[in-house]
C-alpha cells in the first residue's frame, strides 16, 4: 500500500468531517446551546457516551473510506477506471455538468442501499450501529458499522467506473455531501417555517425528516432529497406536521 497516499486521503476525508461537524457541534451544542434550544428537534441532548460512540465509529469509517480511495487509485486499478487527469481533456462545460449527475446518482444509490439495509435480516448486522443514535448529533454523520462504511463508499466505485471523473470532482462533491450530512444529523432544523410546503422544499430533505428516521427507524430513507421517498411512498405521514410544529417554535423571552 502507498502509505503516503493513504495518509493524504485520510487527512482530506477526516478534515472535512471534523471541521464541518465541529462547527455544527460548537455552535448548537456548546456556544449557543441555550439560545438555539427552541430549534432542537428532540428537546434533549444526547449523553456523552453517545458522542464518543459516534466519534469512534466515524473514525473507523474514515479509515475505510481512505482505503477504498487508495485501492481505486492504485496503478493496477486506476488504468481501468474513467478517472482523468486534466480538466482540459473534457472541458469546463463537462466538468461542471458532472456535479448534478453525481448528486442524482448518489441520492438514488443511498435511497436504494438504505432501504435494503433496513430489511430485518440485515438491519441488526449492518445498520443498527448508525441507529444507536436515536437522537443524533453532528458526530453521527459517519457513525457506521464497517460493513455499512464499505456500502456507503460503494458510490465512489460507481463514480470511478461509470463516467469520466476528475479527482477534484470528488473533493468538491463530498465536501458538499458532508455539510448536508452533518445538517441532517444536526438535531436542529435550520430551514424556515413553511419551507416544506414550497415548490422546492417539498422535495428537499430536512433535518426534521432525517431525525424522524433515527427516532422511529421507519420511513424517510432519503439523503439529499425526498424525491424517492415521495415516489415510493416511504415518507412518514407525520413529517409535514412535525416540521411545521418545530419550525413554528419561538425562543423563550
Amino acid at each position: 500500500m502507498n502509505w503516503e497516499f493513504y495518509f493524504a486521503a485520510f487527512q482530506k476525508i477526516s478534515s472535512r468531517y471534523f471541521i464541518v461537524a465541529l462547527i455544527g457541534f460548537l455552535i448548537f451544542y456548546v456556544i449557543f446551546r441555550r439560545r438555539f434550544f427552541f430549534k432542537k428537534i428532540q428537546q434533549k441532548f444526547p449523553a456523552n457516551n453517545d458522542y464518543f460512540r459516534e466519534l469512534g465509529y466515524s473514525l473507523l469509517t474514515m479509515l475505510i473510506f481512505s482505503s477504498v480511495i487508495v485501492f481505486l487509485n492504485s496503478p493496477t486499478i486506476v488504468i481501468y477506471t474513467t478517472r482523468y487527469q486534466s480538466i482540459d481533456e473534457y472541458g469546463w462545460l463537462y466538468y461542471f455538468s458532472v456535479f448534478p449527475i453525481l448528486f442524482i446518482m448518489h441520492d438514488l444509490y443511498f435511497y436504494i442501499m438504505h432501504r435494503i439495509m433496513h430489511h430485518p435480516s440485515l438491519f441488526k448486522y449492518i445498520h443498527l450501529v448508525h441507529h444507536k443514535s436515536t437522537n443524533p448529533s453532528p458526530w453521527a454523520a459517519y457513525a457506521f458499522h464497517p460493513l455499512e462504511a464499505i456500502i456507503e463508499q460503494g458510490i465512489v466505485v460507481i463514480f470511478y467506473f461509470s463516467l469520466p471523473i476528475h479527482i477534484s470532482h470528488l473533493a468538491i462533491f463530498f465536501l458538499f455531501s458532508i455539510v448536508y450530512n452533518v445538517y441532517g444529523h444536526l438535531g436542529y432544523e435550520l430551514y424556515p417555517k413553511g419551507f416544506n410546503k414550497t415548490w422546492i422544499g417539498r422535495w428537499i430533505n430536512t433535518s426534521v425528516n432525517h431525525n424522524q428516521h433515527h427516532q422511529y427507524f421507519k420511513g424517510n430513507y432519503g439523503l439529499y432529497t425526498l424525491i424517492w421517498d415521495r415516489i415510493f411512498g416511504t415518507i412518514r405521514k407525520d413529517y409535514d406536521a412535525q416540521f411545521e410544529t418545530i419550525s413554528k417554535r419561538q425562543p423563550d423571552s
